[in-house]
């Protein structure tokens, strides 16, 4: 993250991004991996279609998180509480129960997914657990999304995002060393690929979202068995594992690469990185 050196483990994935030429590499070579992955899994169907038991499985197909194409100014990474990284692929096949053709535009957390299959199987999901089912949704077409989504980040930076309607709001608590704004709005039908912050000039949308925000803050720390939020937890630790002890070094690359006018700001925003010699 903090060098431009390549892996040869990783021939399809540059070092560094100077030009369209190289952006396009990479994007290519994500393409590829796309598409291995949707050729695997045809082989799979045409197994089961083999072993005649196709008509007799359900088939879900999804993912742990999306990846950043140059969206925040971040290429080929998942390291943002935004729309790119954290809106995932789902698609589920059902036979006998599932509508063919149905497409699902509510908001649901990954967590949703065992309550769902929970009542897709006849079963009651577990008390303790905190998803909601969207089975309707498969079953009947019915809207069972939820009025926002609250998402986290706290690897990379410490971000939390409101996502409701059509926006999405997102608060940074650590820039990582990417120098985010304290928040960031985006309209994501006028604005998919978030290149325009709309966080000053919509402050009424913000503090809608700073009450979703601060209503699901509230739930989750009563249903807690802790009275100290995890995310602060991080943030007192200081423990962004892949950030920590990098800056100095990473503040010399800057300037060596003609963008030393970063570095006075990431001094201001993280002094503590630069305590002690070098």
């Amino acid at each position: 993250m903090f060098h431009g050196d390549e892996d040869p483990k990783w021939p399809k994935h540059p070092g560094e991004l100077k030009d369209k030429a190289d952006l396009r590499r990479m994007l290519d070579g994500y393409d590829t991996a796309i598409r291995y992955v949707d050729d695997q899994i045809g082989k799979i169907v045409q197994w089961l279609k083999e072993a005649g038991v196709y008509e007799d499985t359900v088939i879900i197909i999804s993912a742990d998180h999306a990846e950043n194409q140059g969206e925040l100014g971040i290429y080929g990474e998942h390291a943002t509480a935004d729309h790119a990284t954290c809106h995932i692929p789902m698609i589920i096949r059902w036979p006998g129960k599932g509508r063919a053709g149905t497409v699902d535009d509510g908001l649901h957390y990954n967590l949703d997914m065992a309550p769902t299959l929970a009542q897709m199987l006849g079963q009651e999901p577990f008390p303790i657990w905190d998803g909601r089912s969207f089975a309707p949704s498969l079953t009947e077409g019915q809207d069972s999304g939820r009025e926002f989504l609250v998402i986290g980040q706290c690897v990379h930076v410490c971000q939390r995002a409101v996502r409701f309607e059509n926006w999405h709001y997102i608060r940074t608590y650590d820039d990582g060393y990417h120098l985010f704004p304290k928040e960031m709005l985006f309209d994501l039908e006028a604005d998919p690929y978030e290149q325009h912050n709309l966080a000053e000039s919509r402050r009424e949308v913000c503090d809608r979202a700073l009450r979703h925000l601060g209503d699901w803050h509230d739930e989750m720390m009563q249903s807690s068995t802790s009275d100290v939020d995890p995310l602060w937890t991080v943030m007192r630790e200081r423990s962004l594992v892949y950030n920590r002890g990098q800056l100095k070094k990473y503040c010399k690359r800057l300037e060596a690469t003609g963008r030393g006018w970063a570095v006075e700001e990431l001094k201001k925003r993280h002094p503590h990185e630069f305590v002690g010699a070098d």
